[in-house]
């Protein structure tokens, strides 16, 4: 039987190499505040991910586990390097990474529902807030190039993350969803928690890359009303009309409505007083409706 490295071992060969790819850090970070790449060395491609496309009328979730859609910041883990989904590197601490089993890691840095602004605010700082970074937790939902089905791999990263013995590192859990009913009733359940949505990934798919069918997205699709309390001005192609209305909720949460308008009503905009239907996803820590987009005026009975 080959030799197997002790937890012990293992987490001080990551932090050696991390400590070695700190010190080789530049000193200017990009434009957006991305963390410059290790001296020498160039900028990483993109990481191969796996990306959902909707979950569409047609398909069955008895084929797919099912979890949480988290509004983190994608990040992989190679075993040496965590990485954003754009390639850059994730200025997290050396005491973070070292943590991290040498396994290739797919999965979603996060701090908590609705938190997402705080969070990216945390993990794109060149220099990382260790006080921060310690209530931030990585999910982990799978592994880049194992083999093996879905499901299998599911039981490998609980395998990782028991083994690991760290409160940071979690595995995300999945379940068996047997029909649309109890989907739609799992979804309801989330978003009443403070959720975005559901994660379908089918139980029998084989790791690869790429837009695909066995990874589903399913987002609520919301429609509320509130009252017209203001129109404000276009810009560009609709100076002279309606730019946005706007609108105070029944539980007084005002914000601004852009979309959804046809030219005629951009030109006849709704009147102030009016109740109207508009249709979002979710909403924000504030209490703000997330991509809100106009629907109608509420006709009166």
């Amino acid at each position: 039987m080959p030799h197997t490295p002790s937890r012990t071992r293992r987490r001080l060969l990551a932090a050696a190499v991390a400590w070695i790819g700190q010190a080789a850090w530049l000193a200017t970070a990009g434009a957006q505040g991305m963390p410059a790449e290790p001296a020498g060395v160039q900028a990483a491609a993109p990481p191969a991910m796996l990306l959902a496309r909707e979950f569409g009328p047609g398909d069955d979730p008895a084929h797919y586990l099912v979890s949480e859609k988290f509004d983190g910041v994608r990040a992989q883990w190679d075993g040496r390097t965590l990485r954003f989904r754009g390639g850059g590197r994730v200025p997290a601490p050396d005491w973070f990474t070292a943590r991290l089993p040498l396994q290739a890691l797919d999965g979603e840095l996060w701090l908590g529902r609705g938190r997402f602004d705080a969070l990216s605010g945390i993990v794109r700082r060149e220099v990382p807030d260790d006080g921060q970074w310690r209530q931030v937790k990585y999910l982990v939902f799978e592994l880049p190039g194992a083999g093996g089905t879905f499901e299998e791999r599911v039981a490998e990263i609980h395998r990782l993350v028991a083994e690991a013995r760290w409160p940071q590192l979690v595995a995300v859990e999945q379940a068996r969803v047997p029909d649309r009913p109890a989907l739609r009733r799992r979804l309801d359940a989330v978003v009443r928690a403070g959720g975005e949505g559901l994660m379908l990934h089918r139980a029998d798919a084989p790791y690869h890359t790429g837009r695909s069918d066995a990874l589903l997205k399913l987002k609520p699709r919301q429609d509320a009303e509130a009252v017209v309390i203001g129109h404000l001005p276009g810009k560009g192609r609709h100076t002279g009309r309606l730019g946005a209305l706007r609108l105070r909720t029944p539980e007084g949460v005002v914000f601004q409505l852009g979309t959804g308008f046809t030219d005629a009503q951009r030109e006849a905009p709704p009147p102030v007083g009016v109740l109207v239907t508009y249709r979002h996803h979710g909403f924000t820590a504030k209490g703000v409706p997330r991509f809100a987009s106009f629907v109608r005026v509420r006709e009166a009975f």
